[in-house]
């Protein structure tokens, strides 16, 4: 159930990342940016919105390796528990300062749970 539920989340994510990469670039050709300022535009507009790839983003770091597949491993993880979260909140119908406070709360007590189970 836990294996469903990751890759509905990673699945998700992948859907969410193609419609912001859309979107920001929508945005880019509303500001008739061009060349390295719009390149410049879309990676920060993809980084906002926490759409670039756990892939793209280890490169970026310059990451290899172990290194590499470490902070992939750790990034999708904490993607699917924050896919998770937002899925939460969708289901409860909350909307603006209520899902931003139960979607932190969330996550928060996510990553609290492994460290919790392994001091027993």
């Amino acid at each position: 159930m836990k294996k469903l539920l990751t890759v509905l989340a990673l699945s998700v994510a992948a859907l969410a990342a193609h419609a912001a990469d859309a979107t920001c670039e929508a945005k880019a050709a509303e500001k008739k940016l061009a060349g390295a300022a719009k390149t410049s535009f879309v990676k920060k507009c993809l980084e906002d919105s926490g759409s670039l790839s756990c892939d793209a983003k280890a490169t970026e770091k310059k990451l290899a390796g172990a290194a590499k597949t470490s902070f992939v491993t750790k990034c999708e993880k904490d993607a699917a528990v924050a896919t998770s979260c937002e899925t939460k909140a969708a289901e409860k119908k909350l909307a603006g300062a209520a899902k931003t406070s139960f979607v932190t709360k969330c996550e928060k007590d996510s990553a609290a749970a492994p460290a919790a189970a392994a001091s027993k």
